[in-house]
């Protein structure tokens, strides 16, 4: 069995990490290591400044937002707000923000659809010094409506 069998483009995906490619790393802060599209992502905690470290982590989503997104084909803003929504949650437990961990689900993918994306998500990181880790596209039109 093949990627295509199960409706993945991998061309279309390798252009759309090539869209992004440099919004990621203008995000870059010291603690990160290696760049995007690994299957995990890497970060070193200066241990000079953490004595006794303690990750905080949040995952959220933009729920109904995307369907404004999509009807006025602008997706940089929900980026944007799913960035902040999990900044948020990790600020009210006294906890600051060191990077963004992102799965992008979608039943068709759309290169210019995940450059906006990325585009917002990587403003928002910029604008906290937080660092996304962009490592996976789902694609499967079996499970996802395309849009």
């Amino acid at each position: 069995m093949k990627y295509a069998d199960a409706g993945v483009d991998i061309a279309v995906a390798d252009d759309a990490k090539q869209r992004i490619r440099h919004q990621a790393s203008r995000t870059f802060t010291p603690g990160v290591l290696g760049g995007i599209g690994s299957f995990g992502a890497l970060f070193a905690l200066d241990r000079k400044k953490w004595k006794e470290p303690v990750l905080v982590s949040s995952a959220d989503g933009v729920g109904t937002k995307l369907k404004v997104a999509m009807a006025m084909g602008v997706h940089s803003t929900v980026g944007g707000d799913l960035v902040n929504h999990c900044i948020n949650d990790i600020l009210v437990q006294g906890a600051e923000p060191l990077f963004f961990l992102d799965y992008l689900a979608m039943g068709k993918l759309e290169p210019p659809v995940v450059e906006q994306l990325v585009e917002g998500m990587s403003r928002s990181c910029r604008q906290s010094r937080m660092r996304p880790h962009r490592r996976r596209n789902g694609r499967d039109a079996r499970l996802l409506s395309t849009g």
